[in-house]
């Protein structure tokens, strides 16, 4: 299987691109879209396809060969012509199974890889936008197209394949009455085509249910997905029941949705059923004319029959792969919202080179730190400094809520008026983002601002550590050293900084132990101290910490505190806190007052000349903090 999982080459830094490789999709509109998709794996779909036509074909030859037993064979009592007969029928069958066993085997592979690329296309997606693209798309959006539109993506090449093979084996079937007579031959040609039409306005309202049913199947998944990521908070402020009725009458939201397009489902497929078998009954009864008439045998007879009893199938599937098109064209119309998002940062023509030391400047605030220091921002509002921590590391403010893709409860006119309203504010935003990343930044390290820099290369340079920072599943090991890089040396040194032994000790297997997905065996404190333990790991030339601290207790803290500050002796390090256990360490403190410098100096001299910096701090004293060094002599397992 040379071509799965499929090859989703890097935007940034694409690898030589093969045959099979999955680009850059053709997001210009759902169709679109969805043949790009079937165009990437199209030897394949080929194959699928013509074994599937020949799965078709003992189901649309066999009454034939049935009637020519009964006219040829059994009529004049000939059983060598009914044992030559039979022995066509036997291998027919047998070629019928043997194509169903590879066309099954085939089915599965090609929605294998449609399915994985569209994860891994969302995946390359989520990586290249970064920060940017939850502000843009709703995050139940994209986890819904990785989930379940990639699978109906994974289901296009059995759609096509079955149709292909309904679509011949009603030719072959109209070739053979046509045969036999021309007016039910005639009747067999424009039968399926004219119920399929009669069928048409039932798939408008069913699109328009199913993406209905899909936008509140997206809004209950960012719910559920904001409930688990807050409900340790959510339990602390007493908050579980307020989501919970939140996500209770979302979810009937999204059941009354899924009854709706069910409705009209059943609609579709009721008619389905009825058509077909009015096509049955009428095909048999003009066959029973024909026979008293003397126009045809009874072998005929027999054929025409079983040919009507077959059409069944096709005429169904015929129905079936328009109401999956439909479903498709939904999730096609969701996915292509979040892979035409394209980000805001572009090289510069000629990008300059960071240097390997300076200080890191940040002309707005006029925050300084100067290089090879610790440097501790102090700010009332936690907001202002977690901006600045944003801006020293290049990533656009999160000022704005997502912009739905579609709009509950109006329809008509009034729709189109609010959908052309909503695509506005998206291209104002785009806009808006792409003049802030294309102006000069106003952070520069050295004499170079960020903004004539590769975004890589910052990235690469200054690393930025906040409380979203998560933890993944996998082991220890993977967890503190993703990139495979470290010696046991190294990282064992990264594990004693964060004061992470605990976590070390208490897992199974050490540094092969498994974390549980976003770490949910551990407390906050130890979650925490692993963030920051991976990110001591990168050992980048600058670090910017926001709230390192902020979940473990006093003696953890001061031990953190007093390990960081050796850990990093020599490399620029920028910290925000209040902790007097991580100012006490500190080379040079920045008071951040209404987002700007106020003040600037030791811990020590802050305190006796700022009556604002005194303010903020001693507040966090009197919260309980130890003074420096009353945990010095803590050993791991008390600070826990």
């Amino acid at each position: 299987m040379h071509d799965f999982p499929p090859v989703v080459p890097d935007f940034e830094d694409p690898a030589p691109r093969r045959p099979r490789d999955f680009g850059a999709p053709d997001a210009r509109t759902p169709t679109r879209f969805v043949l790009w998709l079937l165009r990437q794996q199209w030897p394949l779909l080929l194959l699928l396809t013509g074994v599937t036509v020949v799965q078709w074909l003992p189901g649309a030859l066999g009454p034939y060969i049935v009637g020519r037993i009964v006219d040829d064979g059994i009529t004049p009592r000939d059983l060598g012509v009914v044992g030559r007969w039979c022995l066509v029928l036997l291998a027919l069958v047998l070629v019928g199974a043997g194509a169903g066993v590879l066309g099954h085997t085939l089915i599965v592979r090609t929605w294998l890889v449609g399915m994985f690329a569209a994860i891994k296309l969302v995946t390359r997606k989520v990586t290249q936008m970064g920060h940017v693209l939850p502000q843009r798309t709703p995050t139940g959006e994209v986890l819904s197209v990785a989930t379940g539109d990639s699978d109906q993506f994974g289901g296009l090449g059995e759609v096509l394949s079955n149709l292909a093979g309904a679509l011949v084996a009603y030719l072959v079937i109209a070739v053979l009455v046509l045969s036999t007579s021309v007016p039910l031959g005639l009747i067999v040609l424009i039968a399926a085509p004219v119920l399929v039409v009669l069928a048409l306005p039932l798939l408008r309202p069913l699109q328009r249910r199913q993406t209905e049913e899909r936008t509140q199947l997206s809004e209950l998944t960012s719910l559920a997905t904001d409930i688990v990521a807050g409900l340790r908070i959510l339990r602390g402020i007493g908050g579980e029941d307020t989501f919970s009725r939140n996500y209770a009458v979302q979810s009937q939201r999204t059941r009354a949705a899924g009854l709706a397009a069910g409705r009209w489902q059943a609609a579709v497929d009721s008619a389905s059923v009825l058509f077909s078998g009015l096509f049955l009954v009428v095909l048999t009864w003009l066959g029973s004319r024909e026979v008293s008439a003397g126009r045809l045998t009874v072998g005929e007879l027999i054929s025409l029959f079983g040919y009507a009893v077959f059409m069944v199938w096709p005429i169904q599937v015929f129905f079936e792969s328009a109401q999956k098109w439909v479903r498709v064209l939904v999730s096609a119309r969701k996915a292509i919202a979040v892979f035409d998002q394209q980000p805001p940062w572009h090289s510069p023509a000629e990008p300059l080179r960071l240097p390997a030391s300076g200080q890191l400047h940040d002309h707005a605030s006029g925050f300084t730190a100067e290089p090879g220091e610790l440097t501790v921002i102090v700010s009332a509002l936690p907001d202002d400094s977690a901006a600045l921590a944003d801006r020293l590391g290049r990533y656009l403010p999160a000022e704005y809520e997502p912009v739905p893709l579609d709009i509950e409860g109006v329809k008509g006119r009034a729709a189109r008026q609010a959908r052309a309203q909503q695509r506005l504010e998206r291209a104002r935003l785009v806009d808006r983002d792409r003049r802030l990343a294309e102006q000069r930044w106003g952070v520069s390290l050295g004499p170079v601002d960020l903004g004539d820099v590769a975004l890589r290369e910052v990235r690469d340079t200054i690393v930025v550590s906040d409380a979203a920072s998560q933890v993944f599943a996998g082991t220890l090991q993977n967890l503190v050293d993703p990139h495979s890089r470290l010696s046991l040396a190294e990282a064992e040194r990264a594990l004693h900084t964060a004061a992470a032994e605990d976590v070390f000790a208490g897992l199974p297997g050490g540094w092969q132990g498994q974390i549980d997905e976003r770490g949910r065996g551990l407390s906050g404190g130890q979650r925490q101290r692993l963030v920051l333990a991976r990110v001591l790991a990168l050992d980048p030339p600058v670090l910017v910490l926001v709230e390192p601290t902020s979940a473990v207790d006093a003696h953890t803290e001061a031990l953190i505190a007093r390990r960081l500050a050796e850990h990093r002796r020599g490399r620029t390090t920028v910290a925000t806190t209040v902790s007097p256990l991580l100012l006490h360490h500190a080379d040079r403190v920045a008071f951040l007052e209404d987002g700007h410098i106020a003040a600037t100096g030791t811990h020590e001299e802050l305190l006796a000349t700022s009556a604002g910096y005194r303010r903020v701090v001693s507040r966090e004293e009197s919260d309980g903090a130890l003074p420096d060094g009353a945990a010095a002599d803590s050993t791991p397992e008390e600070a826990r």
